[in-house]
């Protein structure tokens, strides 16, 4: 009887593969990772079952190529939730397990190496030192004073040298200092904790006595109420009993300010996983991580995966943030799969955001989550006032109305700090031909291109197409080409024009676009420089800056009118993380929301009960209108070159679920939100259910008939489960 080895193959294919395991080969373990022959390449896969028996004829089995791990990469409990994942999900095994494992994972043999990537000075550094060399720049020379200290982990460098990375590239090319290792965990300088107030105190003993059980829990606490202060302690009282705990923020740009303030309280390295880091860094992370050696794990959405053979905590902060939702391959929640891992591995997790998503509040109404609630904010700090700023019939200056600015004045001249919140980034979103009417179009999305001015650039946000901004107009030739509209890059324009003295910091993905970039916004942002701030949503969440007392929101209408039933609470939230950032010490914060339509419901709700009252209103209408989370729906989406051929395909598709049953209803093929993006033509069909477990009994049977279908083989397709996005 030969051996077999069933293998989760990173393939579009629902099953498992099984192989003959070779007499040369040691028997690999569940968990471990093996290359394999798949048609005509070799690929990794991970072992899910060593079977005695296999269904397919034992002539057609190939044998495996070589196993590449003496030990699971994978534990069992992490294993089972990678498999509820595929089922739930509806994608299959193989990739599911191939987006758990770190890039290089996924292809390497060799592990890289244990412990704390650094850097050291060497023997000619360190004479360099004594003899003051010279042409090495100031960071240079800042680099070699620190290291001179002694080998210094990656992470301080990070934390005290901003741009640090090319100074030493050059000065290991001269020779100066080297790569070293070091033990897994480093101390580091450590802050003593503030006391916490009452409200944090009683968050912090819930969670406290829950340790070594699962339970979920939801902190409601307004910005600036101290929720990362509960982090570090419940953080801290886990790595005390000798566990783990991971850490879930949604964006990158969190990450910095979030790792030196960790670091800095706890007093030892912490793992960070996100996808801004090199992929041998991501992959010592995620090893530190497995191999229980590193005892904070610190990430974004992919970290749900992380192995951790000593779990005790899991904390998604701004659970409420659609960045948890994977949008395309593999669609699952990051949120959504941490409760799913913390129920397996019988660990409290905490929910937090000062904005719940309806989906959380609903579940703690109910009693599916215990509701913490941090109402105030710490010490003196008080929320910042709202105020609706009618402009219809007032001259704005690229978006600003000139009482906006007279305000921003007022606030410079107290020394004090503005933002001025735009989420669109670019110079402009529409140009435009004011002689014959032509404007820029995508010809591939059928969607305008977005002006950069700085780059001289016309850039489709959709699908990344980029041409050069024509010198006259291509339809009629006239010189008459304007921009419409105003993105970040043209608010800060008007803002230096206006207040030529004062230094300004745009914060988007355009002046964030590489790591060093982004390092030095982001020294620049914490530091004491920028007196204006300009940005997108990367400024909404997450980050302290003491000195701002004035928000600005430009664009708010363009959030109250949308198809999405989701838009409502997004706008909601978006405003209240924004506002949040003001008036978070002794100074007192003011937030101005520009807007033609003042007397909006939603706006109305915001400024009389903030989001408490306007989630209770919005929980209210989804409710009648049994839309999530009072119903479950899901989507089939579909693209191809023609709208006759993905229509064809979904109608197709809805014949083979013939009469559903009771509960359950499709409805389509609907035209998605963009009808065209990249060049395909797209629309979907909307699966809605009742109750979960209907939509999850009737999705399997249904999807293998639709894989049987001509025509999937030959187009693009997919099925998102609790979509967050509708197109």
């Amino acid at each position: 009887m030969p051996r077999l080895v069933r293998v989760a193959v990173p393939v579009p294919l629902t099953r498992l593969f099984d192989y003959v395991l070779d007499d040369s080969l040691p028997a690999p373990q569940v968990g471990c990772r093996v290359r394999v022959p798949f048609a005509r390449r070799e690929v990794t896969g991970v072992v899910l079952e060593l079977p005695t028996t296999s269904d397919m004829p034992a002539e057609q089995l190939k044998p495996l190529v070589a196993v590449l791990d003496e030990a699971p990469l994978l534990d069992p409990d992490l294993m089972a939730n990678l498999m509820w994942a595929a089922r739930y999900y509806q994608h299959p095994p193989g990739e599911v397990f191939e987006a758990a494992l770190p890039v290089i994972l996924r292809r390497a043999a060799v592990l890289p190496e244990s412990g704390t990537a650094a850097l050291r000075l060497t023997d000619a550094g360190i004479a360099a030192m004594a003899q003051a060399a010279a042409r090495i720049g100031k960071l240079g020379k800042q680099l070699l004073e620190t290291l001179a200290a002694g080998p210094t982990s990656v992470t301080a460098l990070e934390d005290r040298h901003a741009g640090w990375r090319a100074a030493a590239r050059r000065l290991k090319a001269r020779g100066l200092v080297e790569d070293c290792r070091l033990g897994a965990i480093q101390p580091t300088a450590r802050i003593v904790a503030p006391k916490l107030n009452a409200d944090q105190q009683a968050a912090v003993d819930a969670v406290s006595t829950a340790l070594g059980s699962f339970a979920p829990f939801l902190l409601d606490g307004v910005t600036g109420s101290g929720k990362t202060e509960v982090y570090l302690a419940l953080i801290a009282a886990t790595v005390a009993a000798g566990r783990q705990a991971l850490v879930l923020v949604p964006e990158i740009s969190l990450t910095p300010q979030a790792t030196r303030r960790f670091r800095e309280r706890l007093g030892f390295d912490i793992a960070i996983l996100h996808s801004g880091l090199s992929e041998t860094e991501r992959a010592k992370a995620w090893l530190a991580a497995a191999r229980g050696e590193a005892r904070v794990i610190l990430g974004t959405r992919s970290a749900v995966f992380v192995p951790m053979p000593n779990a005790g905590l899991i904390v998604v902060d701004e659970e409420h943030d659609a960045s948890f939702k994977q949008q395309d391959g593999f669609r699952y929640h990051a949120r959504d799969f941490a409760l799913v891992r913390a129920r397996s591995l019988g660990i409290p997790v905490v929910l937090g955001s000062a904005t719940p998503s309806l989906e959380s509040l609903v579940n703690a109404e109910a009693g599916r989550y215990r509701l913490l609630r941090l109402p105030q904010r710490a010490g003196v700090a008080q929320p910042p006032s709202l105020h609706v700023m009618d402009v219809r019939k007032k001259r704005l200056e690229h978006g600003l109305a000139l009482i906006t600015l007279d305000r921003i004045s007022e606030v410079l001249a107290r020394g004090e700090q503005v933002l001025v919140f735009r989420n669109r980034r670019g110079y402009a979103p529409v140009l435009i031909c004011q002689a014959c009417g032509w404007s820029a179009q995508c010809s591939r999305c059928d969607r305008p291109m977005t002006l950069h001015r700085g780059a001289a650039r016309l850039r489709c946000h959709h699908c990344a197409a980029e041409q050069r901004v024509p010198a006259a107009c291509p339809q009629c030739t006239m010189s008459t080409l304007a921009p419409q509209g105003q993105g970040t890059e043209r608010i800060e324009e008007t803002l230096r024009e206006r207040f030529a003295d004062i230094p300004i910091l745009r914060v988007d993905r355009d002046s964030t676009r590489n790591r060093s970039s982004r390092d030095a916004v982001f020294e620049q942002l914490h530091g004491d420089g920028a007196r204006i701030l300009v940005g997108t949503q990367m400024l909404a969440k997450g980050h302290d800056l003491p000195g701002l007392t004035l928000v600005v929101v430009v664009g708010v209408d363009e959030g109250l009118h949308s198809i999405d039933f989701r838009a409502g609470e997004r706008l909601g939230q978006l405003i209240v993380q924004v506002a949040g950032r003001a008036g978070r010490a002794d100074r007192a914060g003011s937030v101005i929301l520009q807007t033609h339509h003042p007397d909006h419901p939603l706006l109305r709700a915001l400024i009389e009960g903030g989001y408490p009252a306007l989630a209770r209103g919005l929980i209210a209408e989804r409710r009648a209108a049994a839309l999530p989370p009072f119903a479950h729906l899901a989507l089939l989406r579909c693209e191809a070159k023609t709208m006759a051929e993905v229509t064809a395909f979904l109608e197709q598709a809805i014949e083979q679920a013939g009469n559903p049953a009771n509960g359950l209803a499709l409805h389509g093929p609907l035209p998605a939100p963009m009808p065209r993006r990249a060049g395909y033509q797209r629309a979907q069909v909307l699966i809605e259910a009742s109750q979960r477990k209907r939509m999850q009994a009737f999705l399997p049977e249904w999807l293998a008939r639709v894989r049987e279908l001509p025509a999937a083989r030959k187009l693009r397709w997919s099925i998102d489960v609790d979509p967050v996005e509708m197109g």
